[in-house]
């Protein structure tokens, strides 16, 4: 390997040793998490991440890309899959399986303004979209279900749980499947209320 191309292979080596550390710290401590703990939790010098992300709100907007663009690999796998409805429950399954592994939703309030952020959560929205029109058009989601009916929805299972005070493991999959049932067309009331639209 060149020089050249050893350096670059330690930077990428660096920039993912820092994401994760920062995902731990962020995990154990929340905001306070401070640049000096992401730094000794990834062996690395103070200085070394300031040379990858020039400010903490930066760090913060890498990890939450990340984590976007993981749910959009997840969604566009799950455009293809050929029955719409488990297309859209296995997406909404593994994004709640991942919420109740590490909730890291909260680092989503401090990059509202961060344009690359802004660009995936639109991106995965409209991927969303597709996969709930999917579903109504084969007759397996109410018709009256948006898009963005199913984004709002996508944490309620971890949140359920959030408020039972010792929850099994696997309790959040009992919320996601009322949620399910209550997107199902069977039954159905009309809704009280207009949808929400998308910023």
């Amino acid at each position: 390997m060149t020089p050249i191309r050893q350096l670059r292979a330690d930077a990428a080596r660096n920039r993912e040793l820092l994401l994760a550390a920062a995902e731990d710290e962020f995990a154990e401590r929340g905001l306070a998490a401070s640049i000096s703990d992401i730094a000794r939790r990834a062996g690395v010098a103070k200085g070394t991440v300031f040379r990858h992300f020039a400010t903490k709100e930066e760090l913060v907007a890498a990890i939450v890309c990340e984590q976007l663009d993981a749910l959009a690999e997840v969604a566009r796998s799950q455009l293809s899959a050929p029955d719409p409805e488990v297309g859209l429950v296995e997406f909404l399954t593994v994004t709640a399986a991942r919420q109740h592994e590490r909730d890291l939703s909260f680092l989503q309030a401090v990059t509202q303004t961060d344009s690359a952020v802004t660009a995936l959560r639109d991106e995965l929205h409209a991927l969303v979209e597709q996969l709930v029109g999917r579903a109504r058009d084969a007759g397996v989601l109410r018709s009256d279900v948006t898009g963005t009916d199913v984004w709002v929805l996508m944490c309620a299972p971890i949140h359920a749980v959030g408020y039972v005070s010792d929850p099994a493991p696997d309790l959040w999959r009992r919320y996601l499947a009322l949620i399910f049932d209550g997107l199902r067309p069977d039954g159905a009331h009309p809704l009280p209320a207009a949808p929400p639209t998308w910023p």
